[in-house]
């Protein structure tokens, strides 16, 4: 029999206590409130030292945002299936983006927390580079441009990791807006920055006549 290998067993235990840790400060968020619960209050209702608590999630945020991250991995063989379903660029995306806009809605109050913890990794370089650290909404966002690479659909010079990276912070800021206008919705945010990358941001002109040189002829003269 081959001996358990020590490097999987090690990951799968520290996947492990990630997902306790995790799970039990977000337990205590809907308990008490994001604001008014501590990092020692998480480390005394896991039942582990406030040292290994840090060692592992070194800010609040960073707990929110492994919750968040797990629950949307618990979904992601739907949303992967439901993403390769579909033949064209705008279903496929918004498999993915109508999944999202049924979860920020039911956990508004978290959302702001979460952003702040996505734009501090920006600010630390962990999202400046393809193959990255991501969340499983961007690898489906990845999987979305590259199959509509394949098909011709999208651009190809620009890698799936590097369109779906442009995307992602494009998603972001339509969660931004939301969140900061009042009164708008999740919904026509998201339709915005589909169309913003599909289209680009040119400016819809009328059909004109063609000029006079147009076409490689000339207007006679009188």
């Amino acid at each position: 029999m081959a001996a358990a290998d020590p490097v999987g067993r090690r990951e799968r235990k520290r996947s492990k206590t990630l997902d306790h840790l995790a799970a039990t400060a977000f337990s205590l968020f809907e308990a008490q409130g994001y604001d008014a619960v501590t990092m020692e209050q998480v480390a005394a209702a896991a039942d582990v030292a406030k040292g290994t608590l840090y060692n592992h999630f070194p800010i609040k945020e960073a707990l929110l945002a492994h919750w968040i991250h797990a629950e949307l991995a618990a979904h992601l063989d739907v949303l992967a299936a439901e993403v390769a379903r579909h033949k064209r660029f705008a279903p496929r995306i918004w498999a993915v983006l109508e999944a999202a806009i049924v979860w920020c809605e039911g956990h508004r109050a978290y959302l702001p927390h979460y952003l702040r913890f996505r734009f501090l990794e920006i600010n630390a370089g962990a999202l400046s580079v393809e193959g990255a650290t991501r969340s499983d909404v961007d690898r489906l966002f990845e999987a979305a441009i590259e199959a509509s690479q394949r098909s011709g659909e999208l651009r190809a010079d620009l890698s799936a990791a590097h369109l779906a990276l442009l995307f992602n912070h494009l998603y972001l800021g339509a969660l931004i807006r939301w969140l900061s206008v009042p009164g708008s919705s999740l919904k026509a945010e998201f339709e915005a920055v589909v169309t913003l990358f599909v289209e680009g941001a040119a400016a819809r002109r009328r059909a004109r006549a063609p000029s006079p040189t147009e076409g490689g002829r000339r207007r006679p003269s009188r």
